[in-house]
């Protein structure tokens, strides 16, 4: 039996651990791998070139996202089930967008989770029970402020993606630079142009901006406020 080889990418490694016993109780299907962060998940399937991942929204350096962007125009036969434990809307319709093949609440249980790893395999599409429920009634063009945050996202280059990411993480130009392999000059001119696509002016306002987005979850920059 040719197996359904799974990437894991998550930043807990509880949860990755949760993930793994669970699927090598399955004899389909082997883990070829774990990531921590996105930028780590998106090297990884250019390495391994898995069937599967699984990607979770929120991870350090490069979230689920873009992950699956850059991981979509670099090994398109991968097949990413997004998952998250915020159900809305914006989220959903970001990670369709993104190229994801499925959605899942961190919450549902194994049977769904192999269950999801064996349709999209196949090429089909998987939601959460509780999600597909929803999209029954689901509007493509969303209004108001996440409709807002998804046009405006939509502008941002993969590097700008990158960058605002990591300053709202907190990381100094210096920090960012180091982390992307590029020069303080070019984090400073990707910070210029974010502030003036976004209309936003301050690094506070980029942080909130970020977190209203889903590009980072809230809990990472407690002192904003």
């Amino acid at each position: 039996m040719k197996k359904i080889t799974v990437l894991l990418a998550e930043d807990h490694a509880v949860v990755r651990e949760g993930f793994r016993k669970m699927l090598e109780l399955e004899p389909d299907f082997e883990v070829v791998g774990e990531a921590q962060n996105g930028r780590e998940a998106v090297a990884m399937v250019k390495k391994l070139h898995p069937v599967v991942v699984l990607m979770d929204i929120a991870m350090p350096l490069l979230n689920g996202l873009e992950a699956a962007r850059q991981v979509m125009a670099a090994v398109p036969a991968t097949k990413i089930i997004m998952l998250s434990a915020h159900s809305e809307d914006a989220y959903i319709e970001e990670a369709t967008n993104a190229g994801a093949r499925g959605f899942l609440l961190k919450q549902t249980s194994s049977n769904i989770v192999c269950q999801a790893i064996r349709e999209v395999q196949k090429g089909t599409t998987f939601f959460s029970p509780s999600v597909t429920k929803r999209m029954n009634h689901f509007n493509p063009k969303l209004t108001g402020r996440a409709g807002a945050l998804k046009k405006n996202v939509a502008q941002l280059t993969s590097r700008e993606m990158e960058v605002l990411q990591l300053i709202a993480e907190g990381n100094a130009n210096k920090q960012t630079a180091s982390e992307l392999g590029i020069g303080i000059k070019t984090v400073e001119k990707h910070r210029e142009h974010l502030m003036a696509k976004l209309d936003i002016h301050d690094t506070a306002g980029l942080t909130r901006y970020a977190i209203g987005a889903g590009i980072i979850e809230s809990s990472v920059q407690l002192t904003i406020v």
